[in-house]
């Protein structure tokens, strides 16, 4: 995905309503340690600078065996089963927990342990890549109510879905 300043200020906006980000290693090693780095060094845009100190400033927990210690401050890795972890974290008092990448995503939907959805789409046509919910199995059809929509100067849309 291309960002840009207004997507950068939608995802600051909508951290801001978060108390944990979730991640897997691989959209973990990602984000870290190149969203510190900016925090720390302000080097890119006004709105990518203040994604970046918010996302520095907020708890994370990365899910993964191989992983052997994580390099930002804000971070605890989970070892356990995602199941028992996520149910642990859902009965904690809070506010929202957002679930980046692709394969953490399509297993937690599996499980049931998704309420919202939040989708960007961006005005892109790719012909390769790893695809969000590719092949999930779930036990019946999930039905989402669209309650927010809006859409950017470039293009792209976002969408936030409830879970019916």
């Amino acid at each position: 995905m291309i960002a840009d300043e207004e997507i950068h200020e939608y995802f600051t906006h909508l951290m801001r309503d978060v108390d944990l980000l979730v991640f897997g290693r691989k959209t973990y090693q990602l984000m870290v340690p190149f969203w510190p780095d900016v925090a720390k060094n302000q080097s890119q845009t006004k709105a990518m600078n203040e994604f970046a100190r918010t996302f520095d400033s907020m708890n994370k927990i990365v899910f993964s065996r191989s992983l052997d210690s994580a390099e930002d401050k804000n971070t605890r890795i989970a070892r356990t089963k995602l199941q028992d972890e996520m149910l642990k974290l859902k009965q904690e008092q809070g506010k929202n927990i957002l679930i980046g990448g692709v394969a953490l995503p399509t297993q937690l939907v599996e499980l049931g342990l998704v309420d919202e959805f939040r989708f960007v789409v961006q005005p892109m046509v790719v012909g390769e890549g790893i695809r969000l919910l590719e092949g999930i199995g779930l036990q019946k059809r999930l039905r989402l109510k669209l309650v927010e929509s809006k859409i950017f100067k470039s293009g792209g849309i976002a969408l936030h879905y409830l879970k019916q």
